[in-house]
This record gives structure tokens, C-alpha cells and sequence, in this order.
């Protein structure tokens, strides 16, 4: 008969949404976990700010307390679970615990954004383990297949809808005709939104996934700052109106993309239009999905629930098993990879599409003067079409592909014209190039 393995302790870092979530599925899923694994899974204890704030979770007194770092530094613990968020005290907690041998799950986005080559590096010297699948889409299983399921592919590009709050603002203001600030308010009533909703519908909660999508779609160092980031605080009820007119939709999308010469990417986040025919059009409320396109798997679209305590926790554990597994076999995972070291390109040198709707005086000659505009920056039109007459005349434009530099410049000098009263909406066209 085989002796039992020892047992691993985690040590957990943050007891709110998710983390009680995190106990909750350790002690439901004790002995599948341990079948899986080969060994059970302790918990050591919960570093919380608040030791007597009610939780989700009922928790053994002696499991808590307030001394992370004496918790992550304990000769004990085997694996360091931070669900805190932030950047302090998350990086220097997670960096003593590498120096002292332990591996770490983690589900901070923002961290690995701004500063994940310090984590990396760490991990890599301390010989340890860092897994972060929680840290991008939640529940859907995304890092891993781009870290090791397509590690023998090369990828062109990855497209997606990675922030469920922006997609449940967008996704009312399409099927109910609300504007923003209504669809917003819903949104928070709902617990999709926080009361402060400025790093979801600015998209710097996006930025920071997207860098870290780019980083390892494309073997370079990605951070948030590298990001273009735009949010859809400007979307409104007639741009979502017009779009559907034209069988649109709007969405808040991440795109990373190489260029087809391989020499750089471009890694972006803002509000785009894409066919209604597109998958991505589907996603509706707080769900999120993600296009992953390689050069010999082809079109590979990964889908679920993007947030939440309970998805989230489910990544999480994921990762516990895989780092259980290799704490007990003396290896560790597939490490960072930063060999191809490339450029991330101006947003000006991207190549995209512009939707473009111009308020203008109604009378003969007015489309002659506005397709010159185009023509002077080297700007095809695609489709053209007018609104309304006298005062409410509009001209509805969708351009052919160009820089987005040259787009950029087409709008300002359609800005100057005479005949034109106002540049009312401007917004980039995507997808039309997936079936």
C-alpha cells in the first residue's frame, strides 16, 4: 500500500469576494482536490486589513490574521495565494514569499501590468512557481492554453471583450436604447459596477489585462503603460442607435495584434464597432469572450464569465492544483518568456477603420468637399451615407482600412470646414475581417 503524500499549506491573502470564495471551494472540494493533487491541501491561514469584518465565509478564529508577512514568510506554507489586489503591500508580500521558496498564485492584473517583470524575475531565481489565470477573464481558462496549450503556434492576434461591467453598460444601452449614465446606474445597482467606476468604463482594468495577453501571445514585455487605452464615459445613446442602423454594435475591446512584417505589435483598448454578424456581438450582460488567432490552429474563441467570486475563485484553484502538483514532483512550470522582444508600436501606425458622423449644412457640393478631405490624407471611403434634412442634416461615413494616425487627421480637418457645424461621433470599426 502506497504511503499518503504530506499535506501542502496555503496561505491566503485577502478574505473578500473572491478570497472567501477561495475557502469555500478548499474545504467543499477537500478530497476531490486531494485525489486530484495527490495530497491533501491545508489551509495555514488569511492575512485580512479587518479581522472583524463579517465574511461569506465562516472562519476558524485562529486562521486569521493580520501579519501577512509573518503568514507567507512561515516555514510551513507551500503556496501563497494573493487575492488582495493593488500593488502594495501585494508585490512585497508575494516577493518574501519567493525568497523564501514559495510559489505563488496570483490574481492581480494590475501588479502584472505595471511591474510583472519584477514578479517573474523573482519567481525564476527563486526557483518557484507563478500562476495567474484569474488575472485575465475570470473563470474562462485563457492564459494557460496561450502559455503552454499553443506554446508550439505562433499568434497574430488576440481580440476580445475582457471587462463584464463595460459589456453590461454597452450591451443596455443596445437592447434598451438607455444612455450611458441609466445603463451605469443599472450596473451598479446590480453589483456589475463599483460605486467608483472609473477603472472599468475608462478601461484601465481592460489595459491591464490586454498587457497582459500581449506579453505572452507574443513572448515580449508588455505593461499597462504600453496600452492605447480609451473608455466609453463618451459613448452615446444616438452612436449606439446609429450603429445598430448600420448593423452594428459597440463593444469595449482589447486587441493585440502583430504586424504583418512581425516586427512590432500594437496593443489597444477602446470602443469599436463590429457586424452584428460577428460571435463577439453575442456577448451579452457581464460575460466576456476572446478571439485568439494562430497561424496554424487558426480562430479559437474562448467564452464565460469574466468576474465574480465564485468564477474567479475557480481559477484560482486551477492553478492551486497545477502548483500542488508540481510542488510535489520538484518542478515548476513554464517560466516567462521575453525572447522575441518586440516593439509596441504608436497607436497613430495602427491600421483600423473609422466610423465618422458630421453634423452639416445642408445644401449641394457638401459630400464633393468632405470626400476631398479624405482624399488629401490618402483615405478610402467605404460607405456613405445622409441623415435627416436642414438643420438635422448628418453624413454617416465608414472609411476602408488606413493608419490610424491619417484617420486621426481626416477627422481634425473635417472639423475645420465650413459646411461642417460638428464632428458629432467618431469611433473605430473592427471584425469585419472574422467570420
Amino acid at each position: 500500500m502506497t504511503n499518503p503524500k504530506p499535506g501542502l499549506k496555503v496561505a491566503l491573502l485577502g478574505c473578500g469576494v473572491v478570497g472567501s470564495q477561495v475557502v469555500r471551494l478548499l474545504r467543499e472540494q477537500a478530497d476531490d482536490l486531494a485525489a486530484r493533487i495527490g495530497a491533501p491541501l491545508e489551509l495555514a491561514g488569511v492575512a485580512v486589513r479587518r479581522p472583524g469584518r463579517k465574511r461569506d465565509v465562516d472562519l476558524d478564529p485562529a486562521l486569521i490574521t493580520t501579519d501577512a508577512e509573518a503568514l507567507v514568510t512561515r516555514d510551513d506554507v507551500d503556496i501563497v495565494v494573493e487575492v488582495i489586489g493593488g500593488i502594495e503591500p501585494a508585490r512585497s508580500l508575494i516577493l518574501a514569499a519567493m525568497a523564501k521558496g514559495k510559489s505563488v498564485v496570483t490574481a492581480n492584473k494590475a501588479l502584472l501590468a505595471e511591474d510583472g517583470a519584477t514578479i517573474h524575475r523573482a519567481a525564476r531565481e527563486n526557483g518557484v512557481d507563478l500562476y495567474f489565470e484569474a488575472s485575465v477573464a475570470g473563470a474562462i481558462p485563457l492564459l494557460r492554453p496561450l502559455r503552454e496549450s499553443l506554446a508550439g503556434d505562433r499568434i497574430r492576434r488576440v481580440l476580445g471583450i475582457v471587462n463584464g461591467t463595460t459589456n453590461y453598460i454597452l450591451d443596455k444601452m443596445d437592447s434598451t436604447g438607455a444612455s450611458f449614465t441609466e445603463a451605469l446606474e443599472e450596473a451598479q445597482a446590480l453589483g456589475y459596477a463599483e460605486a467608483d467606476p472609473t477603472a472599468d468604463v475608462e478601461g484601465f482594468d481592460a489595459a491591464a489585462k490586454a498587457a497582459i495577453l500581449a506579453g505572452l501571445a507574443f513572448h515580449s514585455r508588455v505593461t499597462a503603460a504600453d496600452v492605447h487605452r480609451e473608455g466609453i464615459t463618451e459613448i452615446t445613446a444616438s452612436d449606439v442607435a446609429s450603429a445598430k442602423a448600420m448593423g452594428y454594435v459597440i463593444k469595449l475591446l482589447a486587441i493585440c495584434a502583430k504586424t504583418e512584417d512581425g516586427r512590432s505589435i500594437g496593443v489597444r483598448v477602446h470602443p469599436a464597432m463590429i457586424p452584428r454578424s460577428h460571435p463577439l456581438a453575442g456577448v451579452r450582460e457581464a460575460y466576456n469572450a476572446v478571439f485568439v488567432e494562430a497561424e496554424s490552429a487558426g480562430r479559437l474563441m474562448f467564452y464565460g464569465a469574466g468576474a465574480g467570486g465564485a468564477p474567479t475563485a475557480s481559477a484560482v484553484l486551477g492553478d492551486i492544483v497545477a502548483v500542488a502538483r508540481n510542488r510535489l514532483a520538484g518542478t515548476v512550470g513554464p517560466e516567462e518568456l521575453t525572447y522575441a522582444d518586440l516593439k509596441v508600436h504608436p497607436m497613430g501606425e495602427t491600421i483600423t477603420r473609422y466610423y465618422v458622423s458630421l453634423d452639416v449644412a445642408d445644401k449641394p457640393g457638401v459630400l464633393a468637399r468632405v470626400a476631398e478631405v479624405f482624399a488629401r490624407h490618402d483615405v478610402s471611403i467605404q460607405t456613405v451615407r445622409q441623415e435627416g434634412r436642414g438643420d438635422d442634416a448628418q453624413l454617416v461615413l465608414v472609411t476602408h482600412q488606413a493608419t490610424d494616425a491619417a484617420l486621426s487627421a481626416t477627422v481634425q480637418d473635417l472639423g475645420r470646414l465650413d459646411i461642417v457645424r460638428a464632428v458629432a461621433s467618431v469611433m473605430r470599426v473592427e471584425g469585419d475581417d472574422t467570420p
